[in-house]
């Protein structure tokens, strides 16, 4: 009963962490995207960058 319970409690956690990493990878192409947007579409007057920081 208790390996049984192991491997069930193992297969909960890699799931777990497989769904975070893909969302995780989801978030960062969204970020990326964002950025190459706001970079292409910069204004040209300014210092050449289109972040206040």
């Amino acid at each position: 009963m208790v390996p049984l319970l192991l491997v069930l409690l193992l297969a909960l956690i890699l799931f777990g962490a497989g769904f975070a990493l893909k969302a995780l990878w989801w978030i960062a192409v969204i970020v990326l995207v964002i950025w190459l947007i706001g970079f292409v579409a910069r204004p040209k007057g300014s210092s050449g960058r289109w972040y206040r920081w």
